[in-house]
């Protein structure tokens, strides 16, 4: 008798459901894409026992009828496609029609629906309730409900206690769920999110405007003021679109249309950093992912902004023609491939280190005081990621949660940081329904929370938006216009910028080593190391473009003994050594001559440089690039040939450092993260004072 055999469908699903549902917040992520693909303006999720015990979400999309309820549960049964050709143009969040059977075979489910007015025709009369366990429908019946869909899952995981034993603490898979929930309501401002645990309202975000009105609305006034707004637009045209030859093209062969790049979200400051990548959340075309490509842009436009340990905080919206992206890559779809990797990741970091330069935010002294990566306010976003099973990879760094013990308790209290909208048991953020944010009404946000109206699952009432940013023949909802009058007080108040440096008045030194400085907006604390550290930086960077290095050489080469793999990184780096104002050569198996360096390195200085430059890399870094090659080695220069601290300077060469600092391209922060000025504003000293 032969020894292979077909498994069961109930065998199948529940191997599909080890790929698909992963844990609660799996069934959260696939059941709330299809309440919005089903055109939902409501959502509301209820959770007991973070997930384990009940899961419902009840939403007023268009619903089912009673046939496609029932179909709805077949393994590969879905209405978002018909050919394999739709493969390659998926605009809908699900399409393989795997969950419900998946999640409907390790739990016990009740769907109930109801189809609402279609197309000029009435709703229908009644709806369908059907109850399965374990993957046997128990019963299906007619029932009155409401238009849309609620899916409720009790006891998942009751039928493979194998998968339930592997879940983590209650707190922190709702955590998960919570991160998921907010993550979402951020992609679609315009619709109305709720999220219940057994004792608490821990979201209700109304529909709103646009995104910075979300962001507004669920992270409060003081987190607002640490991201800046980015925007871009590019034409697909420039990258070029696969075509079909010339001999196998029909006669009324039209080339199609190419499509946009778009780029909308929000970045954060370089004062503000964390220790993972987990407060980085990217959507394409409205879709939750961790994509290695975008996070490798994302580094690439902060290098030399951030230290290389220290991360940003990103939210982040991709849209682009659904046929330039294949989501049908991971089980659970939250890895996407790109038709065009290298555009699409050249544009991201382009855009947002653009962003950066053009903001040059300024660090105030405070801040400074709490911020950074391990500053008590650094938590600024829930170190959990919304991904099902992306933070128990090797990123996550919380070593509590890494033992499965369980994170702080979620709250509801906005102005606290992004994390700060969930933890610690308390009631409800919510918000006016009707009117967009005010920041003069951020006062509000803080007075005890207005109690939660039942939920209703009627089209919500979506204020209009005040501004756009305008592209080339397009318009998409960001932010407010702050040029509006009519607006101007809603609009958050204008972030403090460096490019007041060039106003500067020294007032002298700070025990030989940080500048003070004043104008019109405050006092200045300028290091004087880090400042002139980026002004060499960027030189070293432009002499190197065009090839315009001053070398100098040595009246004796300079004799530095080397490890064998250091001189193995020497034969892969002496070109662009050379480039850089350096003659190095061998002089025996392992030893370097010096004979010539770039002005202003000597000594013990271009001896340590020399000597950081072909450290040894680390096995698990990635390989270095030649753009990050050629900005390691100027970082590494600008740093050891720089003015150091405890070196005293007459007043000329500091009216000379600060006016060439705020020449510089971006002078927030060293090439290695650290900040260069920090500013205590004439407000903060008046109220230190109390003369406020």
């Amino acid at each position: 008798m032969g020894r292979i055999r077909i498994l069961s469908d109930l065998v199948a699903n529940q191997i599909a459901a080890g790929e698909v549902v992963e844990r609660p917040a799996s069934v959260v992520k696939e059941l709330l894409e299809n309440s919005l693909d089903a055109g939902a303006t409501r959502i509301r999720i209820e959770v007991e026992a973070g997930g384990r015990k009940l899961i419902r979400i009840a939403d007023n999309g268009h619903g089912m009828v009673r046939d496609d309820a029932l179909l709805a549960f077949e393994r590969h049964a879905t209405s978002k496609l018909r050919t394999s050709d739709d493969l390659l143009s998926i605009a809908t969040l699900g399409f393989r029609g795997e969950a419900l059977p998946s999640i409907a075979s390790v739990s016990r489910l009740q769907l109930e629906t109801r189809v609402g007015p279609i197309a000029g025709e009435p709703a229908e009369p009644s709806g369908t309730l059907v109850e399965i366990a374990g993957g046997n429908i128990l019963r299906v019946e007619d029932a009155g409900l409401p238009v849309g869909t609620t899916i409720t899952i009790r006891d998942l995981f009751f039928n493979t206690p194998a998968r339930r034993k592997f879940l983590k603490s209650e707190q922190t898979e709702l955590s998960h769920i919570a991160a998921l929930v907010t993550h979402y309501a951020l992609a679609h401002p315009t619709k109305h999110f709720e999220l219940h645990s057994a004792t608490q309202a821990l979201l209700i975000a109304p529909a709103v405007a646009n995104a910075a009105d979300r962001l507004f609305q669920i992270f409060g006034k003081d987190t607002s003021n640490y991201m800046l707004p980015t925007t871009a637009e590019l034409d697909f045209t420039r990258a070029g679109l696969p075509e079909p030859p010339p001999w196998k093209r029909e006669a009324d062969y039209t080339p199609p249309d190419p499509g946009y790049l778009r780029l909308t979200g929000f970045v954060s400051k370089p004062e503000l950093q964390k220790l993972n990548r987990n407060s980085i959340y990217v959507f394409v075309n409205q879709r939750l992912i961790r994509d290695k490509l975008i996070l490798h842009a994302l580094s690439e436009a902060y290098r030399n902004i951030l230290p290389p340990t220290s991360f940003p905080v990103v939210l982040l919206f991709l849209e682009m023609p659904p046929q330039e992206v294949d989501v049908n890559v991971h089980p659970a779809k939250t890895e996407v491939r790109f038709r065009q990797p290298s555009f699409v990741h050249d544009f991201i970091r382009d855009t947002v280190r653009t962003t950066l330069m053009q903001a040059r935010p300024a660090a105030s002294f405070a801040t400074a005081l709490t911020s950074g990566p391990h500053g008590a306010s650094s938590s600024l976003l829930l170190d959990v990621s919304p991904l099902p099973g992306a933070a128990d990879n090797a990123c996550h760094s919380d070593p509590e949660l890494a033992e499965g013990k369980e994170p702080p308790h979620f709250a509801g209290s906005a102005g606290h940081g992004i994390g700060g909208a969930f933890f610690q048991p308390g009631p409800p953020t919510t918000f006016p329904q009707s009117e967009p944010y005010n920041a003069a009404d951020t006062e509000t946000f803080h007075a005890p929370p207005i109690k939660s109206p039942t939920f209703n699952l009627a089209a919500p009432i979506v204020p209009p938006s005040p501004g756009r940013f305008a592209f080339s023949g397009h318009s998409i909802p960001v932010g407010y216009d702050a040029a509006d009058p009519t607006n101007y007080e809603a609009a958050p108040q204008q972030a403090d910028t460096l490019t007041a440096l060039s106003t500067l008045k020294p007032l002298g030194q700070l025990r030989d080593s940080f500048i003070l400085a004043t104008n019109e907006e405050g006092l200045w604390i300028i290091d004087q190391h880090v400042a002139h550290e980026r002004i060499l930086f960027e030189k070293v960077l432009r002499d190197r473009d065009t090839e315009q290095m001053q070398r100098q050489r040595l009246l004796m080469p300079l004799l530095i003994d080397m490890l064998p793999a250091q001189m193995i990184t020497f034969a892969e780096i002496a070109e662009e050594l050379d480039h850089n104002g350096f003659e190095v050569e061998p002089f025996g198996p392992r030893t370097l001559a010096v004979k010539a360096a770039p002005v202003g390195l000597e000594g013990v200085e271009l001896e340590r440089m020399l000597e950081e430059v072909l450290a040894i890399p680390d096995r698990n870094q990635q390989s270095e690039n030649s753009e990050a090659r050629r900005r390691r080695i100027a970082a590494s220069i600008a740093c050891h040939a720089a003015i150091k601290i405890n070196q005293p300077l007459d007043p000329a060469k500091i009216d000379w450092l600060l006016t060439e600092l705020s020449k510089t391209e971006h002078p927030t922060a060293c090439p290695h993260g650290r900040p260069i000025a920090l500013r205590y504003s004439h407000k903060d000293i008046q109220r230190a004072f109390q003369r406020t």
